[in-house]
């Protein structure tokens, strides 16, 4: 999934050139090109499928030149994960009634991908066997409110990673994410999410019916079109698939575990897994003099020369014409702040 315009990385991150296609972490690889190359040993290029949204087909070429121009689906509109994967379904039957397959973000950070491909390859066994959704729970390191959680049945006897999945809660408050912490019974949702393609395709039938017969029609007759695609989508709910289908199906497991992952959603996010100087600032800049300051993400282009004097726990990033500076609690903010700015 990479159509997301992800505006919570604002200023770097803008609709036009959205996080995933960018180098946040200075790797020499974008986010999507790190997704990719950690599935390869699965997965080859040519059974890798990539929705985005129809903007981004050049990058996605340009970025991905070795998978195939066919395998990348192209939504007219945005309209949350649901359809997203209902699309996807709708292409992998034509190839493949029985596909086992992983869906995942094209923009989180995995730091141990042998752990992460392990995890994926019992989930892969799990599903085989079991007409399940599964979905990869992280054991939570903080009181995050940035993610949503999942409560696990706990059972003392079962000895497995894979867990039935009790409740799901979308982005709690602070007081909420403690408990949750504490209970021990608590994981962060990934949003990676590994089934058989007739297990998924009857969750869709039965939890989003609408969802479900818009698309099996494209996936009895291909479309050949973007008129028909932008009717199946402009007919579609804008609807997430937790909401649509993971808090409502009775076949729903977890597989526990911790790889050292982050959706890096925001900046503080990314602030979490960089490496900090010894007051605890990061600055991604030549020229920035600071003092008296802890706590800081600084990230200024190299051109510019920058005094920072006893302040703590900001955001200050700048991007060609665009400042931002935020307090690094209040940066859930930004994503609301970014659409007032396109409204004007």
């Amino acid at each position: 999934m990479a159509g997301g315009i992800g505006s919570r990385f604002w200023p770097l991150s803008k609709s036009t050139y959205p996080k995933q296609f960018l180098d946040i972490l200075g790797t020499g690889k974008t986010f999507l090109q790190e997704t990719a190359e950690r599935f390869l040993t699965l997965c080859p290029y040519e059974n890798m499928i990539i929705v985005t949204n129809q903007e981004y087909k050049k990058i996605v070429v340009e970025q991905l030149p070795l998978v195939p121009e066919k395998n990348i689906l192209l939504e007219p509109m945005r309209k949350n994960t649901a359809p997203c994967i209902a699309y996807a379904n709708a292409f992998i039957k034509n190839l493949n009634s029985n596909a086992n397959i992983i869906v995942s973000p094209a923009d989180h950070l995995i730091l141990h991908n042998d752990k992460f491909i392990q995890i994926i390859k019992t989930g892969l066994d799990f599903i085989s066997s079991n007409n399940a959704l599964l979905t990869i729970g992280i054991k939570p390191s903080r009181p995050e409110t940035g993610y949503g959680y999942i409560q696990v049945n706990h059972d003392e006897k079962n000895t497995s990673p894979i867990m039935s999945v009790k409740t799901f809660t979308e982005k709690p408050n602070y007081e909420l994410a403690q408990f949750f912490l504490k209970s021990g019974d608590f994981f962060w949702n990934s949003g990676i999410f590994i089934w058989n393609i007739k297990t998924i395709d009857q969750a869709f039938e039965k939890n989003l019916p609408e969802v479900y017969h818009l698309f099996n029609e494209f996936s009895n007759n291909p479309i050949d079109n973007e008129k028909s695609l932008s009717y199946i989508y402009s007919e579609c709910p804008n609807v997430s698939i937790d909401y649509g289908i993971m808090e409502k199906a009775d076949n729903v497991y977890v597989i526990k575990s911790d790889f050292g992952w982050s959706d890096l959603g925001t900046w503080g996010s990314l602030f979490e897994n960089l490496k900090k100087d010894k007051e605890n600032n990061i600055i991604r800049s030549k020229h920035v003099y600071i003092q008296n300051s802890s706590n800081n993400f600084i990230q200024l282009p190299n051109e510019k020369i920058a005094v920072i004097n006893s302040v703590s726990n900001l955001i200050i990033v700048e991007h060609e014409n665009m400042l931002l500076i935020s307090d690094k609690d209040k940066e859930q903010e930004i994503k609301t702040l970014v659409n007032q700015i396109k409204l004007k």
